[in-house]
């Protein structure tokens, strides 16, 4: 059965999606989906592909309409990938990269807003490893088992981008995936705007206002600690500018 769904932003988490997804679906010709996290191909695929049709509004195709939905888990789950290339081999795919060092401490407050989180920055980042063992690897070998570790626990392991890049780039040529740097988007979006309407096809969309979507406040944070994950993310920050031949500023 086929399934018509023209793109999907897929992280990473805490980077942006919500004020892109909302950007992008007040242009006349992007039909939103009815929930913005939609979530099929991670956490809800067992539903099947009637279950993630009925998310979305009818698209008039006549009128060059296009559908789309925005799930920050897809780009780092391990099965996704793979799932979205069998079932939308055309798709194409949005991700946008934030400073993986502001990432992770915006997703630990993140996880403590939802209260999911009860240890203090510096001990969750330390506890990451112990909680995630063994979870990617449960993942993989049975594709019902859902880890909640995976999910919430992972503050540096989503922010190291170039592995969960590569993952995808295995399943889909580069001409299909557009990277954009959230920083270019908090601080440009009508220029980042038009970059994805390009890339969608549509015709370029000025919006009445640009807010700030799901943007959540956190306290400051020890400069020690902000230094200390400085260092961790550096190297793998300088081989996703290689691979990707761009310089990132982080």
């Amino acid at each position: 059965m086929g399934c018509e769904i023209d793109f999907l932003i897929i992280g990473a988490q805490k980077c942006g999606t919500t004020s892109l997804y909302n950007y992008l679906i007040q242009h006349p010709q992007v039909v939103p989906a009815r929930t913005k996290e939609v979530h099929y191909f991670d956490l809800n695929f067992d539903k099947g592909i009637s279950w993630y049709q009925d998310q979305f509004h009818p698209v008039d195709r006549q009128n060059k309409m296009l559908a789309g939905e925005a799930s920050p888990y897809y780009i780092f789950h391990p099965l996704v990938a793979k799932r979205v290339q069998q079932i939308l081999p055309k798709v194409k795919i949005i991700i946008l990269l934030r400073n993986p060092v502001e990432r992770g401490i915006s997703h630990y407050y993140h996880e403590v807003r939802l209260g999911v989180e009860d240890k203090g920055i510096e001990e969750a980042i330390a506890s990451e490893p112990t909680r995630l063992a063994g979870e990617t690897e449960k993942i993989v070998e049975n594709p019902n088992y859902y880890s909640f570790n995976h999910q919430h626990y992972t503050y540096l392991s989503r922010g190291i981008y170039l592995d969960q890049i590569k993952n995808w780039m295995n399943f889909f040529p580069k001409q299909q995936i557009l990277i954009i740097k959230s920083e270019d988007l908090y601080n440009h979006p009508p220029t980042i705007l038009n970059q994805v309407c390009n890339f969608l096809e549509i015709p370029p969309y000025q919006l009445p206002d640009y807010g700030k979507y799901n943007a959540g406040e956190y306290p400051p944070i020890d400069p020690a600690m902000y230094q200390r994950l400085q260092t961790y993310f550096q190297p793998h920050n300088q081989n996703l500018e290689n691979y990707l031949n761009t310089t990132l500023n982080w």
